[in-house]
């Protein structure tokens, strides 16, 4: 499946049917992250829930630390 992550076309593996299968994807389990899917921010409950079609769009934020 493509889907445009953060403006580009990626293509995900096969498996990668949810929101969680991209946070798990990308190794961000462990990281404060913010995820938007088609223009709507989701929460982290409905990760898992969020299913994915083809050209979707998602923006992941993280933050960063510094001083």
């Amino acid at each position: 499946m493509e889907v445009y992550i953060n403006g580009q076309l990626k293509t995900l593996p096969e498996e990668a049917k949810t929101i969680q299968d991209v946070v798990r994807h990308f190794d961000l389990e462990h990281k404060h992250v913010i995820i938007e899917h088609n223009q709507s921010i989701i929460q982290k409950e409905a990760y898992p829930l969020t299913t994915l079609s083809d050209r979707d769009a998602i923006e992941i934020v993280h933050f960063v630390g510094g001083g």
